[in-house]
């Protein structure tokens, strides 16, 4: 029996429905968009609450923190690829037994060997667990924002570099380093935000003050599993390698992970082999054409390795960076035609790469009012800008 064939206008019809992105398939409320994500992205902290704005009607940014800080349905957590993610909690022990877990095993070589480079202790393992004990004695006693942390344990008050006149050598301090381990470990989370929802300032607790009950993680086999049959609902078909690429895994974690699904085999229209969960091997059928404008490091645009059949491969220097980050874009019918800024008094502008047909033009108009409207005047700092939003002409 020949293997069903995927082609590309399929594969965009999926994200418009499976992502929320075509208006009919929008949600209601946050955890349902966080779901159907898999995960967010929450390097930049506005990413969150823009592309919950996206895929979602009558949410608005207080809903947003309602739902990370109040009710706590969704968390954020570093894990694939030393990434800040926000995940729906029942899949952090997923999380945490695998995708974290590969992280924090890194990151314990990388401190240890830093430390022990620096002097600052000979043993770098012993100083990190020492360093860990000592912040979770002090979180113990309540949350607190980094710069507090520093001030009241004295383990997390040092520095690492700046001893030279070179202009990268500058001074790193170690309490980030603690903080990203006992976070990659489950054992610390990042409670309440301590400024404006556009910006990244947590305020640290443990992870039992702030989910109360606490499951263990899951074991490497069953984490990888779980998280790719979440990838494969979202983001399927896909290849082995675009899951490997998103997970930060390697090949045989993937390989494994896909026969524990029981993952369906397709062909897609360049030729290579796909994946599909067995629950999801229907057509999803066409869709009306849709627009809409997505924030930097949007989860839809970071799901796949490879990605020209929604992209033009000509438009990825001028819209990710050198390390593959994607800055904002726009989408018109299931690909990115360019992307959006603000001008000074917050309206959203296009700055399109692709001519489109005035259909396209006035739907993607109309989603840049509808997203100015939901900011409110707010205006967002952007860490990964790209070339195209560095370089947008605005009238």
């Amino acid at each position: 029996m020949s293997r069903r064939r995927v082609s590309d206008a399929e594969r965009r019809s999926r994200i418009a429905v499976r992502h929320a992105l075509a208006p009919a398939h929008r949600h209601d409320d946050v955890a349902s968009v966080v779901r159907s994500m898999t995960a967010l992205h929450a390097t930049e902290a506005a990413t969150v609450h823009l592309a919950v704005a996206a895929r979602s009607e009558g949410v608005s940014p207080e809903d947003v923190d309602r739902e990370l800080y109040d009710i706590r349905s969704v968390v954020k957590q570093l894990a694939m690829r030393r990434t800040l993610f926000v995940f729906p909690r029942d899949l952090l022990p997923a999380a945490w037994g695998s995708a974290s877990a590969r992280v924090a095993a890194s990151e314990r070589k990388r401190i240890a060997k830093a430390i022990a480079g620096a002097g600052i202790a000979d043993d770098g393992d012993r100083w990190l667990d020492l360093a860990r004990a000592a912040t979770l004695e002090r979180l113990a006693a309540g949350p607190a924002t980094t710069t507090e942390l520093r001030a009241e344990v004295p383990e997390l008050a040092g520095t690492v570099g700046g001893t030279t006149d070179k202009p990268y050598d500058r001074p790193v301090p170690v309490a980030p380093w603690v903080l990203t381990h006992l976070g990659l470990e489950g054992k610390v989370m990042r409670g309440r935000n301590a400024g404006h929802w556009r910006l990244n300032k947590p305020t640290w607790t443990t992870t039992e003050d702030w989910l109360g009950v606490v499951d263990d993680p899951l074991d490497e086999g069953a984490g990888y599993a779980a998280l790719v049959t979440q990838w494969l609902l979202t983001f399927g078909p896909g290849t082995a390698a675009d899951i490997q690429w998103w997970l930060g895994s390697t090949k045989t974690a993937v390989t494994r992970a896909l026969g524990d699904v029981g993952a369906v085999e397709v062909d897609l229209d360049d030729g290579s082999t796909g994946w599909l969960h067995p629950s999801d091997v229907g057509d999803v059928g066409p869709v009306e054409p849709w627009a809409a404008l997505l924030p930097t490091l949007d989860p839809t645009v970071m799901g796949w390795k490879s990605r020209d059949f929604y992209l033009e491969p000509g438009h990825v220097p001028y819209l990710f960076d050198t390390n593959g980050n994607a800055g904002t874009t726009a989408w018109w019918d299931g690909r990115i035609v360019g992307c959006w800024v603000q001008d000074e008094e917050g309206m959203v502008r296009l700055s399109l790469l692709d001519d489109v047909e005035p259909e396209g033009r006035a739907a993607l108009e109309q989603e840049a009012r509808r997203l100015t409207a939901w900011l409110e005047g707010t205006v967002i700092g952007h860490i990964y800008a790209s070339r195209q939003m560095k370089h947008a002409k605005l009238p």
